[in-house]
């Protein structure tokens, strides 16, 4: 599997996450959570989704142990900060220190992309695939 199709399906799964839990709350009117929802929609989906579409379109980016590096740890981190906050939200902050390695996961899975970004667009005048 490619890291573009692994990331466009973890967007889509995010999306669809985002909104239950967007309903549960409104049906329910707890938004204690709106945190999380927001985290899910914008770390899980937008950000996993635009992942996946550079990876698209700039397949060659794709190659070598730091498109790989950038998708675990924005994996690892996404799927322990979303819990995490979740508990600390409500009042059993039992894996604060899981949070705040998520949290650095993210970061660095970041500047991963950066640095994929630039080296991608900068070869041969930084053209997608036709």
């Amino acid at each position: 599997m490619s890291v573009s199709n692994n990331f466009l399906r973890l967007g889509v799964l995010s999306a669809l996450v985002g909104m239950t839990l967007g309903v549960w709350m409104g049906a329910n009117e707890n938004f204690v959570l709106r945190p999380v929802h927001a985290h899910i929609n914008l770390i899980g989906f937008a950000s996993m989704m635009l992942f996946g579409l550079f990876y698209r379109s700039f397949p060659d980016a794709e190659r070598g142990w730091l498109p790989k590096a950038h998708f675990v740890l924005s994996v690892f981190g996404f799927l322990i900060l979303m819990p995490s906050l979740a508990l600390m939200l409500l009042g059993r902050p039992f894996f604060l220190p899981g949070m705040i390695a998520s949290e650095v996961m993210l970061v660095i899975s970041m500047l991963l992309f950066v640095i994929i970004v630039f080296m991608a667009t900068l070869k041969k005048g930084g053209t997608a695939a036709a």
